[in-house]
Order: C-alpha cells, then structure tokens, then sequence
C-alpha cells in the first residue's frame, strides 16, 4: 500500500503512486489506448472508468453510450483498428457497434489490461500537486453505495473520457411549451421508437442522417432538418471504403482533391441540390462530408423531405425558417455534443468561454507538460491509429522529460511557436462541429515529428 501524505492545508490524505505512475481517465478507445502504450514504455499506470466495464462510447449498456441498434462504424477498419491489433480479416470494412466493442475487449485482454482498470471509479477532481511541479492530484468516488473518495498523486495524467456523451441541446423558442415528445439523439436507441409516428430530425450530420435513414423506413412521415448544405460521399467509391480512397489521393493539392470529389461524386450520387437539399456554403473537405450511402436514395424515394432551418416550435407545430409549418409528434435532436472535462479547470485546458479546450496538437495541455488529453479529434478517418500514436507520443514525451530535461524543454518550446498551425486538410467551417477538425495524413505527420523529437535511446 502506499504511504498517505498530507495534503497541505486540510487534513485529508493523499496517496502518493510514486514518480513512474501515470493516471488515464476512461477505459474507451483512447482510454485503453494510452494504459497500454504508457505500460509498454514502462510506466506504472493507473486506469479510472465509472463504468462497471470497457468500451466507453461504444459500450452500448454504458449509461453515457450513444449507441443505438444498428450503429456501424463511419470509417472502415484499417484506419478505425489500432496498427499494433489488426481486426480480423474476414469481418466486414464497417463492423457493427457491438463487433467493434468485442474487438476493444480482445486488445484489452491481449495486452493484459484489465488489471490496471479500476472500474466504478469516476473522477470527480485533478488539480495540480501544491508542493511538486508537474505531478498531480487526482480525487475519485466509487460509484457503488458507499461512495468512498480517495486521491492519488501521479506523476502525470492522460484525459481520455470522450467528447460524444455531454448532449448539445440547442435552445429554441417555444421548445418547452411543444405537445410533442423532443429527445437528444443520445436517447434514441431502437428503430421501433420512431415506427408509425410523424418524425422531423435535426441536425446534418453523420448520426443526424442514419437516424433520418432510419425513420424513413419506419415512421409514418420524416422531415429531416438542416441549417446548411453538406457534402455527401457514399460508403464506397470505385468499389473500395470512401475513406481508403481518400487516403490513396489526400498527397494532391487540395484544390485538385475539391474538384475530384465533386466531379465523382456527382456520377456516383448526384449534388446534393438535385435532391433539394441545401448548397453547401463551403467548398469539399471544408467540412467533413457525411458518410451515407442510403441517405440521398431515401430522398429520393420520397421516404425522408428536407426541410429548412427550425425557427421556434408552437405547441402543436414546428415553424421553419421559410415560414412554413410541420407537425411531428417526435423531434430528434441530431445536435452534437459538448467536450467536458468537469474535474479539470477549465484553465488547464486553455478553455474560453465558450468551452472550446485550445491544446497542443490538440493534445498537450499549453501550460501543462504532464497534462494530456487522447483522443479529442474529428478527422476524414478513423481514430484508432491516430490516437494510438498520440498516445505513444506522450509516454515518449515523458520519458524524455526525465531522461534529458533541456532537450525536452526545446520540444516544447517548438510545440509552443506551432500551436497555431492548422492540422486540417485546408479552411474549415468554424462551427463546434469541426473544433477538433485534422486531416488524418497531416495529422499523423505531426505526430511523427514528434515521436522522432522525443526518441529516447534505450
């Protein structure tokens, strides 16, 4: 057991885990990530997850999951699956929700984990160590019966608790007074909610556009909402998984790789316009496009109508920005969620008022070495390879903080100087939709160059 030192100024214990144990918050992809790849380079490590098992977002029984039936992966595997733990060969180019948590488990039992979990264990508070630069307190309550807080003292901590479980619940006039049933998107679950009733979805992204999928098939009348033109790209072009064709052109010049897109994507689906949708106000990869190929055919089939903007809602009635009126019975509200780290001041994480964290490679902590936080990124690919980089990227980075100070003080000084840099494929619509917005290849560029800084001899 480790020795209880006073924290200054009350008289509550802490625990101190040493000068080699590292703190990650969450045990989802990014979570189980980081322990892994701290583990690896010799760290001790400590995994926190309030939750009574792994998975995190695409934890389905997990309170906070998003997840509803028939929920695939946007992205195919070879960018979804961590390099070092492949999936298998014969599963599909998008796996099903639950296929991609049984595929967390196996990395998690495979690389030996589990032990380094403590589940039912939420963090409720990480505040910097009074008396030790750099090091950390991390308080934590059982989430069980009893309760129970206790704090640690770690040498660093890894933020991974996701940014797709705080819902973004848009405040629009009339809303509270409607006869109507209105949820987040996080509360749908099953297509037989929406079955038989008269449905308006908002919202135009990604999850916006499955569930209008979905309703299209099963309600008795869909109306689908959008503030603005999107750009749509199928789940495959040419025969292969959209996105691994976008990383066979992403070396051209952007603006040739904008006109590209628009030109296949105008054979293969037509423009959004024809289905009377919107033009976008930006130009291809502006925005990452949505990833649907049954979206547009469920238009165009007269299953889903696109309808403007939504004004205010009446009691009985949805007013449009048009000046035209709907009546649905359920409104799902398609909106995106808010990143939340309640446990962290927001001026650790360079947050503003409008609680948008600003960090290096949106990673690192501006005013914090040993801050770090995995997996805050929207990108043209999948996560899992790039967050197990950045996670391997930071255990680098600590280890050379220890082994040769002045040196990793230059690292840090040029990640300063660069905290500005754009890491997206070009301008992007500042909308809270696209603050995490890299493009995948530069992205892992910047990661590389990283890695290669902080290479340690062994």
């Amino acid at each position: 057991m480790p020795s209880p030192i006073e924290f200054a100024g009350t008289d509550l214990p802490v625990y101190d885990r040493g000068d080699n144990t590292v703190c990650v918050i969450g045990a989802g992809v990014s979570g189980l990530a980081a322990v892994k790849n701290l583990k690896e380079h010799g760290f001790g490590v400590d995994c926190y997850e309030r939750e009574t098992s792994i998975g995190g977002a695409w934890n389905w029984r997990n309170d906070r999951s998003p997840m509803f039936a028939s929920t695939h992966l946007n992205t195919s595997k070879p960018t979804s699956e961590f390099p070092d733990f492949p999936m298998p060969d014969d599963w599909p180019d998008y796996p099903h929700h639950g296929r991609y948590l049984s595929y967390l488990e196996r990395y998690a039992d495979h690389f030996d984990l589990r032990p380094h979990v403590w589940f039912g264990s939420e963090v409720v508070s990480v505040t910097e160590a009074p008396d030790e630069a750099g090091r950390w307190n991390v308080t934590t309550q059982s989430t069980g019966r009893a309760g129970s807080t206790r704090t640690h003292r770690y040498l660093a901590v890894v933020v991974a608790n996701g940014h797709n479980w705080a819902p973004r619940m848009p405040q629009i006039e009339g809303m509270d007074d409607f006869r109507g049933k209105v949820i987040h998107a996080s509360a749908y679950k099953d297509p037989a909610e929406l079955r038989g009733r008269k449905v308006l979805v908002v919202g135009g992204g990604n999850t916006g556009c499955d569930i209008a999928v979905e309703a299209g098939a099963q309600a008795a009348k869909t109306w689908h909402s959008t503030r603005r033109g999107y750009w749509y790209v199928p789940k495959y072009l040419l025969g292969r998984p959209s996105d691994q064709v976008n990383m066979r052109v992403a070396g051209l010049p952007l603006r040739l790789r904008q006109w590209l897109h628009r030109r296949v994507s105008a054979v293969a689906i037509g423009e959004p316009m024809s289905f009377g949708l919107p033009e976008p106000d930006h130009r291809p990869w502006e925005s990452h496009p949505v990833v649907n190929s049954a979206f547009l055919d469920r238009i165009g089939h007269g299953d889903i109508t696109p309808v403007p903007d939504v004004a205010r809602f009446h009691r009985t009635e949805v007013e449009l920005s048009d000046g035209s009126t709907i009546e649905p019975d359920l409104v799902v509200l398609a909106t995106g969620y808010e990143p939340r780290f309640e446990f962290l001041h927001p001026t650790l994480t360079g947050s503003g008022p409008d609680n948008r964290p600003h960090l290096l490679l949106h990673a690192f902590a501006p005013e914090h070495p040993t801050l770090a936080v995995a997996g805050l990124l929207q990108a043209d690919a999948g996560l899992g390879t790039m967050v197990h980089w950045q996670t391997v990227a930071f255990a680098r980075w600590l280890r050379l903080r220890a082994a040769d100070p002045a040196r990793a003080e230059k690292v840090w000084q040029r990640l300063r100087q660069e905290a500005d840099r754009p890491l997206s494929q070009g301008r992007v619509v500042d909308v809270p939709r696209h603050w995490f917005e890299v493009g995948y290849k530069n992205y892992l560029k910047a990661l590389q160059r990283l890695l290669d800084e902080t290479e340690v001899a062994a």
